[in-house]
């Protein structure tokens, strides 16, 4: 069949679904079938691509076979003037169409992206990274029963191509920074979810974090427990849990206001007025090092804490955390020429036995929260540098005070140095 007898094909269905689709006439398929006539390939594609990603557009009856209407609008638009179209808006296209297709019939969905991963003609590396990372999602949602060769080589040949398509990203030069931003968005979330069901928590929340950089905002109903962004799919309530629990319960993860100061920040705030907004609370305060705070938060939702698998098997890892945290909170709060600290003041700082708190002070040093050294003989910790890390805002105006003694003092010294100066005629 020609091209030009496959776009004649593509107007006569936008004609007909026009008619069996009164409410959607105006706003989509009238002016898909004006696009197509007149060839405007750029604008059918803006309106494609809104009108798939609103699921509120399907429709299902027996004038369209009983067929999903965004499946049947691939089969006989897109898929007709493909070639006409950009690379990665096609792949956006078609990953929209498979996760509408998804939650009734995933094997249908996979099809649709595994046409147009193989469908070299029409799409570029950057395309097939992106249909490749929705594709991937799909087959996580639908791996295998555990400890079975299968759900292995599953997994397996998907962090094939996590890796694969990380290493191809860094080396792609993307012009465009939203096509940029969509690609890395699509890879991250693949990479995310691997790494929920694999684990490590680490790797996870390194994925996430990043993902976070990329993807469009989460709406005004994040903190719904259903609620997703429409073009990713990303259940965002969902993530916000998974990242607090991340935060706290990951190996080498000190940095706690990374999540609470910066790209994720509304995201996890969305919690507090959700059930799970105790989750933001104890982050909050195992990231101040608020040892007392911490304590009375988990004794006060001890039943809920019990609901997460994640905090009572890693109970443990994440007492470590806060006494770390408790310790690096002592030594900012002390000036930079008043940083030699006696154990016994430790101790009572971190409310622990005296005899614990070298290892503590090895723990910190082995992770590299501090640099200093030990005298064992005075029992003392000097500590030479802290780990950088994001303030609050209380820890922001706590440096801008300390930030101003130091100019104050510098400019005595500078006063008293050119009193002292002799002045030559």
């Amino acid at each position: 069949m020609t091209s030009s007898s496959k776009e004649a094909l593509a107007i006569e269905y936008c004609e007909s679904m026009a008619q069996l689709h009164p409410d959607l006439a105006a706003d989509y398929y009238q002016p898909m079938q004006s696009f197509l006539a007149t060839k405007r390939w750029h604008q059918l594609t803006l309106k494609i691509l809104e009108f798939v990603h609103d699921t509120r557009n399907i429709r299902q009856t027996v004038h369209d076979d009983n067929g999903h209407s965004f499946l049947t609008l691939y089969d006989q638009v897109v898929q007709s003037v493909d070639a006409k179209l950009h690379p990665l808006s096609l792949a956006r296209i078609a990953a929209a169409v498979a996760g509408a297709l998804a939650e009734h019939d995933l094997t249908a969905a996979k099809a649709v992206l595994e046409n147009v991963i193989a469908n070299k003609k029409v799409i570029n590396a950057v395309a097939t990274i992106f249909a490749q990372s929705k594709h991937s999602l799909l087959c996580l949602q639908s791996l295998p029963p555990e400890n079975t060769p299968q759900r292995k080589e599953a997994l397996d040949a998907i962090l094939s191509v996590i890796r694969s398509n990380a290493t191809t990203l860094n080396e792609l030069l993307i012009s465009d920074p939203v096509d940029q931003a969509i690609v890395n968005a699509a890879h991250l979330e693949q990479a995310m979810m691997y790494y929920k069901i694999v684990g490590p928590a680490e790797a996870f929340y390194e994925q996430a974090i990043q993902f976070l950089h990329y993807a469009p905002s989460p709406g005004p109903t994040s903190s719904s427990r259903s609620s997703s962004s429409s073009s990713t799919g990303v259940n965002y309530h969902q993530l916000a849990v998974d990242l607090c629990l991340a935060a706290l319960t990951a190996d080498g993860v000190y940095n706690l206001g990374q999540v609470l100061e910066s790209a994720p920040k509304q995201l996890i705030l969305s919690l507090k007025d959700s059930p799970e907004g105790w989750l933001v609370d104890i982050l909050r305060a195992c990231a101040d090092g608020d040892l007392t705070q911490f304590r009375q938060l988990t004794e006060q939702h001890a039943e809920a804490i019990q609901q997460q698998p994640a905090l009572v098997h890693r109970a443990t890892a994440v007492q470590e955390k806060l006494t770390l945290l408790a310790l690096v909170k002592m030594i900012f709060a002390k000036p930079a020429h008043e940083r030699t600290l006696a154990f016994s003041e430790i101790a009572e700082q971190l409310m622990v036995p005296e005899d614990q708190v070298e290892w503590i002070i090895m723990r910190a040093l082995s992770v590299k929260l501090i640099k200093g050294s030990i005298d064992q003989v005075d029992r003392t910790l000097q500590v030479t540098w802290v780990l950088p890390r994001v303030l609050n805002q209380e820890q922001l105006v706590s440096l801008a005070g300390r930030y101003g003694e130091w100019a104050a003092k510098v400019g005595r010294i500078q006063e008293k140095i050119q009193d002292q100066t002799v002045t030559f005629a």
